[in-house]
């Protein structure tokens, strides 16, 4: 039987993205959940602030995309089988990510055993 995608977003930014950029911050398919992209923002914010430190954006990102898998309830990284990342290095090849000043975006799948 086909299931209808489950969305949801996480309290603060998440709800930001979802009322401002139409998008939730993740897709649940039956046990496979893909999160949109993750940038380096602190989730918990209304107003996106992306680090000055190319590391920390990152590094945030990364705990977005674990924040976001265990929102949609899934248990985080320890379920992540893949990832992909887009970095807004030239403008001539990438179109600029959804907040200005963010360099880095990843999204990641995950696999959810019931």
């Amino acid at each position: 039987m086909n299931q209808p995608p489950q969305y949801s977003s996480y309290p603060g930014i998440g709800q930001w993205g979802k009322d401002n950029l139409h998008y939730s911050q993740t897709a649940r398919i039956g046990n496979v959940i893909e999160t949109s992209g993750q940038g380096g923002w602190d989730p918990v914010k209304t107003e996106v602030i992306i680090p000055k430190l190319l590391d920390e954006e990152i590094d945030q990102a990364f705990q977005n995309i674990n924040f976001a898998l265990t929102t949609a309830g899934g248990k985080g990284f320890s379920q992540e089988v893949d990832a992909e990342s887009s970095a807004n290095i030239h403008a001539a090849w990438y179109d600029r990510l959804a907040v200005p000043g963010m360099r880095v975006e990843i999204e990641a799948w995950a696999y959810v055993e019931e």
